[in-house]
């Protein structure tokens, strides 16, 4: 058994970072080199207001469950 998550192991489309999900922007992701931040291929999702954003603020609606 290597280092490997089960996704890497089976090739499934995944990432390893934290998706931060930001109220009046594009959400992003912590992983350099990730280019796709959807929420399924994330098994991590915030709220930006918990990475210290305050766009949320502005909105006031919670995105992420």
């Amino acid at each position: 058994m290597g280092n490997s998550c089960r996704e890497c192991e089976t090739q499934m489309a995944h990432c390893h970072g934290t998706l931060i999900r930001h109220a009046l922007r594009r959400s992003e992701c912590t992983e350099d080199g990730c280019s796709s931040p959807e929420l399924v291929l994330h098994g991590l999702v915030i709220d930006c207001d918990t990475a210290g954003c305050d766009c949320r603020q502005q909105d006031g609606q919670r995105l992420a469950v």
